[in-house]
């Protein structure tokens, strides 16, 4: 089943309360068209820039077996670190306007990633719930999952799983380690959310998701933006520090 809760051309924004009674009722929601055509354009330009210069990227697949080696997924952490256009893109209104619907005005990055899926070759991500990974106390952050590719089942949309962010779950694999399968998922309930190039969708840190091989002959470049409330805490730590690495989105009083 494909679900989209706006309409292709519909731009983000804050969220109305019939996607906020979404989100919060199925752990996601989609939000529409968040950059305009002139600023798909230059990301479009910067992401290929990022992956043909990246030395850090690693493989999402790395450590499985011989055959699922054959498909990989690009991945790249902390690209606003690496190209100013991705640290503008975690500053763009629309995009915090729609987290501050449900995080509130104080919102900091706990991190990004570029994901990316060559034509073909781009593997499957397998179910998981990110918090499951991340272990951040409270348990409130949430992600913006953005395409600079039309996104679809065939080339390696987001699924959910509505309402499993009502259930945590932790996962088997070490932090920092490949993605591990989560057992018990009833993928019957899988929701797919096709998002159309320059859009995005929102899911929170315990919402079961995952993604399917890329089959088509288009490439599926997305890039996730991880926020969090200030003063959230790694498992039962300190609170992660603002600063390069956690940059302070977005304060309001």
């Amino acid at each position: 089943m494909s679900q989209t809760q706006s309409p292709a051309g519909e731009r983000a924004g804050p969220l109305s309360q019939q996607q906020l009674d979404a989100f919060w009722h199925d752990g996601y929601v989609a939000i529409g068209r968040v950059l305009d055509d002139e600023q798909l354009a230059a990301m479009r330009t910067a992401y290929d820039e990022l992956l043909e210069q990246a030395r850090h990227a690693r493989d999402l697949r790395a450590g499985a077996d011989a055959e699922a080696q054959k498909r990989s997924v690009t991945q790249i952490m902390n690209a606003f670190q690496h190209h100013i256009a991705f640290t503008r893109l975690l500053f763009h209104e629309r995009i915090l306007d729609a987290v501050e619907s449900v995080t509130g005005p104080q919102i900091a990055l706990f991190h990004d990633q570029a994901l990316y899926k060559a034509p073909h070759t781009g593997g499957a991500v397998p179910w998981h719930q990110d918090n499951g990974y991340w272990g951040l106390v409270p348990a409130t952050a949430v992600s913006c999952w953005l395409t600079l590719d039309d996104a679809d089942r065939d080339n390696g949309a987001m699924q959910v799983i509505p309402g499993s962010h009502l259930h945590p779950r932790r996962q088997t694999g070490a932090a920092g380690a490949t993605l591990q399968e989560t057992d018990d998922v009833d993928a019957s309930q899988a929701r797919v959310v096709d998002v159309p190039a320059g859009g995005a969708m929102l899911h929170h840190c315990q919402t079961l998701h995952h993604t399917q091989d890329n089959t088509t002959d288009r490439p599926r470049r997305a890039f996730a933006i991880h926020c969090m409330v200030p003063g959230t805490r790694k498992g039962d730590g300190e609170p992660l520090p603002l600063g390069w690495e956690h940059p302070l989105l977005r304060a309001r009083i």
